[in-house]
């Protein structure tokens, strides 16, 4: 019982809560609400306020923008109503500049007119003026005719003839000025390039000769070399195709032969040889065959070499190979290689001041003596031998020509042509490039005069220049001016013919006439 009643007093106390919390919840409820309204009320008065001063602000923004507006539109009017005044009074003058425009052309048409009329009246007084000319010329030269015997067509062409004849004089003097000019012109041009050329080339010079000493250690080594019943000294000669000349001069032998490369292998194989004191056949060939293909390989080297030199690049390697045996090959004791080399240097120097190609000429001297490594084992001239080999591997049309024609054995086709003789010349002639015997010498020097006196008409003849120039007298009474150069060429003709000679030589015919008097 107790139990029940506390279960309905807990209950009770439980409703009584709950009841009084929804009248608290209904009582907060209200509040909030209140106060939400008021918060409201507020805010839209804010709000209404805000809006008010907006719109002021927004109707005085307004106003002011119409006023500037105004403004600025009043000012464009303004400025726009002067622009059409001005416009208004430009156009007024150039109405006005018309005007008195129109009546100076009324003016002026009304005195061309009055000319016209002029001049018509004079050229009908100049036609009556013209017939009575023309009468009075006819008269004229009827009286020509009958006083000279000859018709006007008959004056034509004398006069024609005397102004032609005049002409001809005038040109014939101006073409011998200026052939003098130009001659002169070219002359010393052609020397200041030759010179500016030979000026900038410093070449060695080495003299080469056909035979070649190998010194030895002591006189025992001849006998080694030698062998028994000299089986050494005859299977060294057959190998390298050498004679070896082993006589009473102190510690040497004397290698000889013409071909010089034969000869550089003999004299490397034979110093090794002594070097390594092991002398019998099978050595000697043994070490032959070694230093020929070693001297191959130097030979390349040496071709290589020179064309890196000179700045000439792309060239065969057969042709490289023909030039490095140029090192071995020499013409009057110059070496061939080297004179190449010099005449590619003047080649380049002389195209550079001709302003032609520089690599072009270079590569044309270089090549122009190619033959010369292989003349002794083919028939025909070295420069012709040249052009072929140059053909084959690949070389222009323009290098083929100019090397067949450095000898003038075929015509030049090309300025470069011109410019390898030139070079080729000079290398050969400068002083010390090539040597000669005395006894060749002296005897080249009296077949120079011997050729030149036996010419009918010459007084004297003198070899001048190291025989370089041969000089003539000529009787002024058998040759004349014109005779001199035909005699000169034909001095040189036989000179070309007659002679061998390095180089070129200059013949000169001097005719002197002397006018004699004595005062009493």
């Amino acid at each position: 019982m107790i139990l029940d009643n506390n279960i309905i007093l807990i209950v009770s106390i439980a409703l009584g809560g709950i009841v009084a919390g929804y009248l608290i919840r209904v009582l907060v409820d209200g509040i909030i609400r209140k106060a939400s309204r008021h918060r409201a009320s507020a805010i839209v008065d804010e709000a209404t306020k805000q809006a008010g001063s907006l719109r002021k602000e927004a109707e005085l923004e307004a106003k002011e923008f119409l006023y500037q507006s105004k403004a600025r539109f009043e000012e464009e009017a303004k400025e726009q109503r002067q622009d059409l005044q001005r416009l208004e009074k430009r156009l007024q003058q150039r109405e006005e500049n018309l005007d008195r425009k129109f009546e100076s052309l009324d003016k002026k048409e009304q005195d061309l007119t009055n000319r016209e009329k002029s001049v018509a009246g004079q050229q009908r007084a100049l036609s009556e003026k013209e017939k009575e000319y023309s009468a009075l010329i006819e008269k004229q030269l009827s009286k020509l005719e009958t006083i000279s015997n000859m018709t006007v067509e008959d004056a034509k062409e004398e006069l024609k003839s005397m102004m032609i004849d005049e002409a001809r004089f005038d040109a014939a003097k101006t073409i011998k000025r200026i052939e003098d000019e130009t001659k002169e012109t070219a002359d010393k041009k052609a020397r200041e390039i030759i010179s500016f050329a030979v000026q900038r080339y410093a070449g060695d010079y080495i003299s080469e000769k056909a035979v070649t000493v190998v010194n030895l250690p002591n006189d025992e080594m001849k006998g080694r070399i030698i062998g028994r019943e000299g089986r050494n000294i005859r299977s060294f000669e057959s190998a390298t195709g050498v004679d070896l000349i082993v006589d009473d001069t102190p510690e040497a032998v004397v290698l000889s032969v013409f071909d010089p490369i034969r000869r550089e292998i003999a004299r490397i194989a034979l110093e090794r040889l002594v070097s390594d004191g092991r002398i019998h056949p099978a050595r000697i060939e043994e070490i032959v065959k070694k230093v020929s293909g070693e001297m191959e390989v130097a030979i390349k080297e040496e071709g290589e070499k020179a064309s890196f030199d000179i700045g000439v690049h792309g060239i065969h390697p057969e042709l490289i190979r023909l030039m490095g045996k140029l090192k071995y090959r020499t013409s009057y004791a110059q070496n061939v290689l080297n004179h190449s080399l010099e005449v590619a240097f003047l080649c380049g120097s002389m195209a550079g001041e001709l302003g032609l190609n520089v690599k072009e000429a270079k590569r044309t001297g270089f090549l122009h003596d190619v033959g010369k490594a292989v003349d002794h084992e083919v028939e025909g001239s070295h420069a012709l031998i040249g052009a072929e080999l140059a053909k084959k591997y690949g070389e222009s049309q323009k290098i083929v020509n100019a090397i067949a024609s450095h000898h003038d054995e075929v015509k030049a086709g090309s300025i470069e042509a011109v410019l390898i003789q030139a070079a080729d010349a000079l290398s050969a002639a400068r002083p010390g490039a090539r040597r000669e015997m005395l006894e060749t010498y002296i005897k080249r020097l009296e077949d120079l005069e011997r050729i030149a006196g036996s010419v009918s008409g010459v007084d004297k003849s003198y070899a001048i220049q190291a025989g370089r120039e041969v000089r003539i007298m000529v009787e002024s009474e058998e040759i004349s001016d014109d005779q001199s150069a035909v005699v000169a060429r034909d001095i040189a003709q036989r000179i070309e013919s007659e002679l061998a000679y390095p180089g070129q030589i200059k013949v000169t015919v001097i005719r002197e006439t002397r006018a004699v008097d004595y005062a009493k």
